[in-house]
């Protein structure tokens, strides 16, 4: 009896007549996944996808698939024949070695009869399998409300039986929402922001404004380390650097100091809609919530949301700092955006930030320097790193 990996989805299973377009892409992010695993693959099968793999890789297997975006929880497999002593018998060493490892004294069983042609139904199922359980094991308790161990049998095709649910990430198979261009800064907001965009399905490229030499390689490096755990759950992301220290000149010489974080944001968005564009991206992305900083205003958000036509996305618009910080830790990026190496946001920082900007009034400020021959050269010299599985390849 060898095990496998039972992997369920969720919102996959509301789509209707495009179900199984979402079911194809959903399998296939799961055999990219793991296709670097030898002996592993997947089965797609009757609205469930399960890895066969080598038990050497067990940890490694698990990590990988509880990681991907569409996986709402896994269960550790045996399949058996549709055999009702066989239930009874790996049932009771299933039970055994949850016992042994948890150290359980109550349980319950529960079975799920796809396979209507099995000719016992569920309710008698679980009372013989249950019943024979409780003869076997001494010490052992019935709890159908809070048992410390669920057996479930799944009768399919064949009979899977399982204890443990292990959650994953949800959402909807990652590229099936079209791709995004994500402003992605040192902190902690974007990173949650690219994790919870790439939730929807949405795929994910990415762009970073540097002020070099004002800022050093250590702010590059934390930002590649950043990419590198989000790869985890996207597998490959292209991050493009751009340095706007020229820009940010200009700005600090010919305009309002209070206005220097507006007007700076409003290029960077001007430049990411250039790549956006080149890339073939049909949104924006950022981390940006508001309220959380004096330019993320209502009136603030309205100047940056005027300073390109394509749509842009923030998934934190809403979201309290402890509910990002919470997800942060949760994908393993927090301790990496709270490393002390600083960002373009700090280089001419103003000792005030206008709060209600007008719009007429920032454009007739951004009038004031050269502003497309300064894009220009900045996207011209832009430097661009691929990450792949963790690894940066370039």
């Amino acid at each position: 009896m060898r095990a496998l990996i039972l992997v369920r989805y969720g919102e996959i299973g509301l789509k209707g007549m495009n179900r199984r377009y979402f079911e194809k892409k959903f399998i296939k992010n799961i055999i990219m996944a793991v296709k670097h695993i030898e002996d592993a693959y997947v089965i797609d099968r009757h609205g469930r996808a399960y890895v066969d793999y080598n038990t050497k890789d067990h940890d490694e297997v698990i990590d990988i698939v509880t990681k991907i975006f569409g996986v709402v929880s896994i269960s550790i497999a045996y399949k058996i024949d549709n055999d009702f002593e066989l239930m009874k018998t790996e049932g009771l060493a299933e039970v055994k070695r949850q016992m042994l490892l948890t150290g359980a004294t109550t349980f319950k069983v529960e079975t799920k009869r796809a396979n209507k042609g099995f000719p016992i139904k569920s309710p008698d199922i679980c009372q013989k399998v249950g019943g024979y359980i409780l003869s076997n094991v001494e010490g052992l308790k019935v709890d159908v409300n809070n048992p410390q161990i669920t057996l479930t049998l799944e009768i399919r095709e064949k009979t899977y039986i399982y204890c443990e649910r292990i959650p994953g990430p949800g959402g909807m198979p990652y590229g099936t929402a079209g791709k995004g261009m994500l402003l992605l800064s040192g902190g902690i907001d974007s990173p949650v922001a690219a994790y919870l965009i790439g939730k929807r399905g949405v795929e994910l490229e990415a762009v970073h404004f540097h002020s070099y030499p004002f800022t050093s390689d250590r702010a590059l490096e934390k930002v590649i380390d950043l990419g590198k755990k989000l790869t985890q759950y996207t597998r490959n992301l292209k991050i493009h650097s751009v340095n706007i220290l020229e820009i940010q000149k200009a700005i600090n010489e010919n305009c309002p100091s209070e206005e220097m974080t507006l007007l700076s944001r409003r290029f960077m968005m001007k430049i990411a809609e250039q790549l956006a564009v080149e890339q073939k991206c049909g949104c924006l992305i950022t981390g940006e919530n508001i309220g959380q900083v004096a330019s993320q205003t209502m009136e603030g958000l309205t100047v940056t949301n005027n300073a390109v036509n394509m749509v842009v996305l923030r998934p934190l618009i809403a979201y309290d700092k402890v509910d990002i910080i919470k997800i942060a830790k949760q994908i393993d990026t927090f301790e990496i955006s709270i490393l002390p190496f600083e960002d373009c946001c700090t280089v001419f920082l103003p000792d005030r930030v206008v709060t209600r900007p007008k719009v007429d009034k920032i454009i007739n400020s951004e009038n004031l320097v050269n502003g497309e021959e300064l894009i220009a050269q900045a996207i011209e010299q832009k430097k661009t790193y691929i990450i792949s599985k963790g690894e940066l390849l370039e």
